[in-house]
């Protein structure tokens, strides 16, 4: 009997302490002498950025898809020597289409998209702008309305009843802007033709093919090389239109330089889309003379997909802030028969607030540039 009771209390005991051990922790009478260590992040392990899957660098087709790819490779080398990361560069054939690649490849492409382009991109699939275009010291461009020099069209509502031309129905200084313009001021053009760029509307004016076309508009040169005026001149009012245009007395000079390579007017150069069509037409400033300008647009962008590696991210956004400062920018994306961007600058979603209340105003979608 004595044996089992030993037993008995034995087990008891063991049946104790496993209880114990199961239970609640015993509560800590003192702080802990140091901090718990903060948990590491791992960084996302992938392959994007290698030669097997290189980063997609997307531009719209905006002006001669050659220089693009030419341009865009010059780009594309100075990233990889920064970064170590590789990149393919291509055209797609339409904004939309631009716009449709970076959605469909969410972590894995950049674009260099209008203004109009990112706002869409970014309603449909939350593609983020990183960078704006600066031009010349401006953060901003214009739309501007080109007639034949002789024409006696004077004013917009002169444009009633005549023939468009504009690049592209998704282009904001091409074709958006200047639309929104013309129904406000019940201005009904009689056709309206896509001409396929900028520079495709510049010549059709210049060849008679249609009454008025719009294009880009940057702010001429002086001979010192600075701007005719300046981004704080227009914003106080010191800017009339008769300053939008070159002054009458240097157009008759106007002539593709010695080297081909800018359109001058007694040292003064053209910076606007009649400056790309220097080489098919040479006399086009004595040709085709600039009506008036829409109100400012903001600026293209460098835009990432939606779910882009952030570290990857930051290392491109940082490489190309450099290579923006160097000579080799000159023959990228700074080159003037591209798409002229003479700097870049950290940018948001709410700058672009202007282009969507333009949407709002015009109804359209992705789906109506298709």
């Amino acid at each position: 009997m004595k044996n089992r009771l030993v037993i008995l209390f034995s087990l008891m005991a063991v049946a104790a302490i496993l209880l114990a051990a199961c239970g609640p922790a015993a509560v800590a009478t003192t702080a802990p002498t140091e901090a718990p260590p903060e948990p590491t992040v791992e960084p996302t392990v992938t392959d994007i950025g290698t030669e097997a899957h290189p980063i997609k660098v997307l531009f719209v087709p905006s002006v001669d898809t050659t220089v693009i790819v030419t341009g865009g490779e010059v780009m594309a080398d100075a990233l990889n020597a920064a970064t170590g990361l590789f990149f393919e560069v291509s055209v797609p054939t339409s904004y939309a289409a631009t716009i449709e690649e970076m959605c469909a490849s969410p972590e894995d492409t950049m674009g260099f998209i209008p203004a109009l382009g990112y706002v869409l991109a970014n309603d449909l699939c939350g593609v983020d702008v990183a960078f704006a275009a600066v031009r010349n010291g401006f953060p901003v461009y214009w739309a501007q309305f080109l007639v034949p020099r002789d024409s006696d069209i004077q004013t917009l509502e002169d444009l009633d009843g005549l023939t468009w031309g504009y690049g592209s129905i998704t282009s904001g200084s091409g074709y958006l802007f200047p639309a929104a313009l013309l129904d406000k001021l019940g201005v009904v053009p009689s056709e309206a033709v896509e001409t396929g760029g900028h520079n495709q509307a510049a010549l059709a004016v210049y060849n008679g093919e249609v009454d008025f076309a719009t294009t880009f508009y940057s702010v001429p040169l002086t001979p010192e090389g600075e701007s005719y005026w300046t981004y704080e001149d227009y914003l106080a009012g010191d800017v009339t239109p008769d300053m939008y245009e070159l002054p009458d007395e240097v157009i008759p000079s106007c002539a593709p330089s010695d080297d081909g390579e800018t359109l001058l007017c007694d040292g003064w150069r053209v910076l606007d889309a009649r400056a790309v069509i220097r080489t098919e037409a040479p006399d086009v400033m004595q040709e085709v003379r600039l009506l008036t300008l829409t109100d400012a647009i903001p600026n293209d962008t460098l835009s990432f997909g939606p779910d882009f590696p952030a570290d990857l991210r930051a290392q491109i956004e940082e490489a190309l802030l450099a290579f923006a400062a160097t000579p080799a920018w000159a023959e990228s994306i700074g080159n003037p028969d591209f798409y002229e961007w003479s700097g870049i600058f950290p940018s948001t979603d709410a700058d672009f607030d202007p282009v969507r209340d333009l949407l709002a105003f015009t109804g359209q979608t992705l789906d109506d540039f298709r």
